[in-house]
């Protein structure tokens, strides 16, 4: 946890009423700069997902199957990690025009932060921006970044019980992503039991099966971004 947003608190034995307005103000100055971002990717004509995931579930690969199947290429992305840029220099490669954020020891990206990538991304003929955020289901819950969608990306092998060990993420995202179908039998993953554990968390969630290692199940993804784009 990043020490600076307050997740890596529990419940404090005594009140802190300073810090606690501290953190009301840092989260509606990002608001403020959530609604500014979101303006102007419109003008832009970006359609703007949010990419929520744990560490290691394949938001880097599911972003390179997007950047090279997209129809109307090329496909922008802003890149959050801790540190490298190894992430923006995969998706250069596949395609993407890509915007590396190194965020030290801030385990999510703030509104201001995309704001300042996006600035340094060639806009013209794109119409889908992804954000990728820091790995993390806890964090970047409480901080909008302008974004019309917000999609949580889960893998077979983190188990069928995440959305009920983080339902406050789950229950915020338009989809789920459930990736490494191709790995389903060999980690004995329960699909029926996670989409139960879904159904239960998030039931306004849309629900997608793929792999973003083989592409199984990305151009359904594909189909809902465009209709969302229409919408």
């Amino acid at each position: 946890m990043c020490g600076q947003c307050g997740c890596e608190q529990g419940a404090p034995l005594t009140p802190e009423p300073t810090r606690i307005v501290l953190q009301r103000n840092l989260l509606e100055r990002n608001e403020q700069q959530a609604l500014h971002n979101r303006i102007h990717f419109e003008r832009h004509g970006l359609l703007a997902v949010n990419l929520v995931s744990a560490p290691g579930s394949g938001k880097t690969a599911l972003l390179e199957q997007l950047a090279r199947q997209w129809p109307r290429p090329p496909i922008g992305v802003i890149v959050g990690d801790l540190a490298t840029d190894n992430d923006a220099q995969r998706l250069k490669s596949a395609g993407a025009r890509s915007v590396q954020i190194q965020t030290g020891d801030l385990c999510h990206l703030e509104a201001d932060l995309v704001a300042r990538a996006f600035d340094q991304l060639e806009t013209r003929g794109m119409d889908l921006l992804m954000i990728e955020n820091v790995g993390n289901l806890v964090c970047p819950t409480a901080f909008a970044l302008g974004e019309h969608l917000r999609i949580a990306l889960i893998s077979v092998t983190e188990g069928e019980d995440k959305p009920l060990k983080y339902p406050t993420l789950f229950k915020s995202v338009d989809a789920v992503l459930i990736n490494k179908i191709d790995l389903e039998e060999v980690v004995g993953f329960d699909r029926r039991a996670a989409l139960a554990n879904l159904r239960d968390t998030a039931p306004q969630a849309e629900v997608f099966a793929i792999s973003a290692r083989s592409g199984v199940g990305v151009e359904a993804v594909m189909a809902w971004l465009q209709d969302e784009q229409r919408n």
